[in-house]
């Protein structure tokens, strides 16, 4: 099912669902990193550009959500697409915006990447802190790689994040993040790392917006230069 029938199909399943609001979106971006790690292996270098988009149905009133993103990737064989489904809702508690749903990573070349995980968030002013965590079998194919005995699920991803416009046009960007592996997967020798990115945003207006980046993450011992700090530069229309 496209993510537009599962829309119209939950819209006609639920009363007050009926008035979607669709926004759309696409990136080029100079490299494409996932939690701090390059996500084109096969060309590790500081340029390696990812064209990227998606769009999102919001359920106006109810806090409800869909939405699919994709992007260029190059680390699964027989693969090159990355694509998103997720669905989640929003909603206010005390001062802080809150927001739980579920996310499926799918990468059709190559299923033994695919990673499902439900996420947890809390944006109190310009700071969000954010936890997903996996509850499918494997986490980016780690587990089934190495030995089918082992498994990624209950791998969690804990992510603090600051967004601050700080001039007219201009939002200041920083996050800090902190992978900790299914203790399947640490018992293969694959250490916890942590992942970090600081940057910032110019609205250009219309829709467009320039973003610069420097983000990467730590143990390039372990993970080689996929962890290195690269500058990212991403052009992306918003419609």
């Amino acid at each position: 099912m496209t993510l537009r029938l599962a829309a119209v199909a939950l819209a006609a399943a639920v009363p007050g669902l009926a008035s979607a609001q669709l926004s759309a979106n696409v990136s080029l971006t100079s490299n494409y990193k996932f939690r701090g790690q390059d996500q084109d292996v096969n060309r590790i270098k500081g340029f390696s550009p990812a064209i990227q988009g998606g769009f999102d149905y919001s359920f106006e009133g109810t806090g409800f959500y869909l939405g699919n993103w994709n992007s260029s990737v190059d680390w699964l064989p027989g693969n090159a697409i990355e694509a998103d489904f997720y669905g989640g809702y929003k909603f206010k508690a005390g001062g802080l915006d809150m927001d739980v749903g579920a996310l499926t990573y799918v990468y059709p070349g190559n299923t033994s990447g695919n990673t499902t995980e439900l996420y947890g968030a809390a944006t109190w002013g310009p700071l969000t802190a954010k936890y997903s965590h996996t509850v499918s079998k494997d986490y980016f194919g780690w587990a089934g790689a190495k030995t089918s005995s082992n498994r990624g699920r209950n791998t969690g991803y804990l992510n603090l994040a600051f967004a601050q416009e700080v001039a007219p046009s201009i939002t200041l960007k920083a996050a800090v993040g902190y992978t900790r592996f299914s203790g399947d997967i640490k018992d293969l020798g694959v250490p916890n790392y942590v992942d970090y990115s600081l940057g910032g945003a110019y609205d250009l207006g219309d829709g467009l917006s320039l973003s610069a980046a420097v983000a990467g993450a730590n143990k390039k011992g372990f993970f080689g230069d996929a962890n290195k700090a690269r500058v990212i530069v991403a052009l992306t229309k918003t419609m």
